[in-house]
């Protein structure tokens, strides 16, 4: 991708679905009565709204094109960080929740990663490297979680 608009546009698309996914695991959470989860997850979808509106504010003065759903450019043709997670529910245990969030975030940092390896725009690798970042320090954090959780 070597496009700063169009970048911007995948990233807030990607951080806005995120932020609902985590969403809805903090609700699954909350009904099976982990609050522990119930809070970490409704702060990893506090950390994906505040990624949204960094790539909105990042977007400032650009002309960041509203594409349609078929104008994105996903890996296997699904955002990076919601797919596989048709199998949220009220029903869906802690460790569950967890694999299941660690392999999006899994996703969206091979995404970016990619992004910044492969792009030839110097502000595109910047961002890309930033978000990459990012998205390396919600797996660590996931990965501890996980580690602790009952198998």
């Amino acid at each position: 991708m070597n496009d700063v608009e169009r970048f911007l546009a995948h990233a807030v698309q990607l951080e806005r679905e995120a932020a609902r996914r985590y969403e809805e695991l903090s609700a699954a959470m909350g009904t099976e009565g982990n609050g522990e989860l119930k809070a970490f997850f409704s702060k990893m979808a506090r950390y994906s709204r505040q990624h949204l509106a960094q790539a909105n504010a990042r977007a400032g003065f650009r002309d960041v094109p509203p594409l349609a759903a078929d104008e994105y450019v996903w890996p296997d043709g699904t955002s990076p960080e919601t797919a596989d997670w048709v199998g949220v529910d009220a029903q869906m245990g802690a460790r569950e929740a967890l694999e299941l969030a660690l392999a999006s975030e899994r996703r969206g940092h091979a995404y970016y990663g990619a992004i910044a390896a492969t792009t030839t725009d110097p502000e595109v690798r910047l961002l890309a490297q930033e978000f990459t970042q990012e998205e390396g320090e919600h797996v660590a954090e996931l990965e501890k979680l996980l580690a602790r959780c009952a198998a």
